[in-house]
């Protein structure tokens, strides 16, 4: 009697990201096991993320160190400058690394850069806050309007016409205040303080971050969080809610989304959301499917830990900078549960992220500043792997000998493609080399009606490879080496026989 030829087609493979927290027998194929320097594209499939187009000329000032911190401050006049911190030293620029640290003796990298009212505000642990002013960094006492003592801060926010300080190595429980548009001014006015012994919904907890969200203050501890409304007066703000059992343990994991705050939390990434009409504070793990990879990485990376969120492109990033290792979430839409989807980029070197006001997405590293643009990493070539989960097609009792695979491939032009399979949950895979075809011009060299036959070149690949082997269950994936193009998956047809129980 022949054998039955079953097809799974799997549209928009991993459409839904990684998952690598379930049980890997007879998965959803819309997830992967792996999904390496990939994003969800606008279209739902899994392509190549950009890459590192380099625009420091010098890195001379780096000795080897990298960019790890940076903000852009906006001038009244429009000017906008990118202020950078790395190998203790402080610069202006972009393509250029202009040293403004001055005489400021600096032993650490790990500040908090937050642009007020026409400056940027610097704190980290154990230092006096210092500002740039436009010109030069100066010690915030020697600053405009300067009055008392700013606290030795390690989390500040700019927020609500005034800045806002909390000292997390010291007094772990107070949130400092500014007067009213003077971010250097700490007595007098309208500055002030307030202590949160009394608050925390479990007596106790310390401070990590603050930031703004909906008219709230939001005051982040380890294991709570405390929301206070009426901030822009905050002698007279009020308490709206607390929130206990789930904190922030990462200081600048925190990114507001506009609509949304993330941050890292002691069980994963969370989302705040908040209605103001509402008393609660729903939250929802958007981290769920990859929680315990994601455990192994923050216990590896303990403190040094930073993220990024750009509209444009639809994701925040939370880095690992040490481990060299990031994971994109896409924030265009939750699954059914509430998670995003994730894809994970390892070995990038990238150390920190900038979005600055004109859209432009900088990432700093050990090459100085780079946009986040083409299809290279300072012009050379970076893979992109994708791997399905295990795939049963329905019977993880039989025996399956996989017969053909059928992929279809956007882009890629001209770049060899390694289309691989394994038997069994074994990473020993077996692999077959396809070249992809060239893209072609589009008439006239103009596309017609957005369509993409005549989208300026995109080809559409759609190899036929013959497969061997057999086993209960199948990874099917590919490699590919990213080198100028972009590249997406479209659909995976996987054909196979199916045999015998076993």
């Amino acid at each position: 009697m022949a054998q039955q030829l079953q097809n799974i087609t799997i549209r928009a493979p991993a459409f839904k990201g990684l998952n690598t927290q379930d049980s890997p027998i007879d998965g959803d194929p819309s997830f992967a096991s792996v999904a390496d320097n990939c994003i969800i594209d606008q279209y739902g499939r899994i392509g190549a993320r950009k890459g590192f187009e380099t625009l420091t000329d010098d890195v001379t000032d780096l000795g080897g160190e990298s960019i790890v911190v940076m903000a852009e401050l906006e001038e009244t006049d429009g000017t906008r400058t990118v202020l950078s911190a790395g190998n203790n030293k402080l610069f202006t620029g972009t393509d250029t690394l202009t040293d403004v640290t001055g005489a400021h003796t600096i032993t650490d990298d790990n500040w908090q850069m937050v642009p007020f009212n026409q400056d940027i505000y610097l704190v980290q642990s154990g230092y006096n806050p210092l500002v740039y002013n436009g010109t030069s960094v100066v010690a915030i006492g020697s600053h405009t309007g300067a009055s008392g003592t700013a606290p030795q801060a390690n989390c500040a926010l700019g927020a609500f016409g005034r800045m806002w300080m909390a000292d997390t190595a010291t007094d772990k429980s107070t949130v400092y205040w500014s007067d009213l548009l003077i971010g250097a001014a700490w007595s007098g006015g309208t500055s002030g303080s307030i202590n949160l012994s009394k608050v925390w919904p479990d007596g106790y907890d310390e401070i990590t971050a603050l930031a703004a969200h909906n008219g709230f203050l939001v005051i982040f501890g380890k294991r709570s969080i405390i929301l206070y409304q009426g901030a822009e007066s905050p002698a007279t703000m009020a308490l709206a809610d607390t929130i206990n059992g789930i904190g922030c343990v990462a200081r600048d994991s925190v990114q507001p989304t506009g609509t949304d705050l993330i941050f890292l939390s002691h069980v994963g990434v969370q989302s705040l959301g908040r209605v103001i009409q509402e008393k609660s504070a729903p939250m929802r793990d958007i981290s769920k499917n990859i929680r315990n990879d994601l455990f192994s990485v923050v216990s590896a990376a303990g403190v040094n830990i930073n993220s990024a969120y750009s509209a444009e492109n639809a994701f925040y990033l939370l880095n690992f900078p040490t481990l060299n290792t990031l994971y994109c979430f896409d924030t265009r839409g939750a699954l059914e549960d509430g998670t995003l989807r994730v894809t994970r980029w390892p070995n990038t070197g990238f150390k920190c992220f900038l979005r600055r006001d004109n859209g432009d997405f900088l990432i700093g590293s050990a090459l100085g500043i780079g946009k986040y643009n083409t299809y290279y990493d300072d012009g050379e070539t970076y893979l992109m792997e994708y791997l399905s989960n295990s795939l049963s097609f329905g019977d993880a009792a039989r025996t399956k000998i996989l017969k053909k695979i059928k992929p279809t491939l956007i882009g890629g032009s001209g770049t060899v493609a390694n289309i691989k399979w394994s038997y069994n949950y074994s990473d020993n895979y077996t692999g077959q080399a396809i070249t992809l075809g060239s893209s072609v011009p589009a008439y006239f060299g103009t596309a017609q009606y957005s369509i993409g036959t005549y989208s300026g070149g995109v080809k559409i690949n759609t190899p036929n490879i013959n497969s061997t082997g057999n086993g209960t269950v199948v990874n099917v994936g590919l490699d590919i080496p990213i080198n100028g193009t972009e590249f997406s998956i479209q659909e995976l047809n996987i054909q196979a026989l199916i045999g015998r129980m076993l």
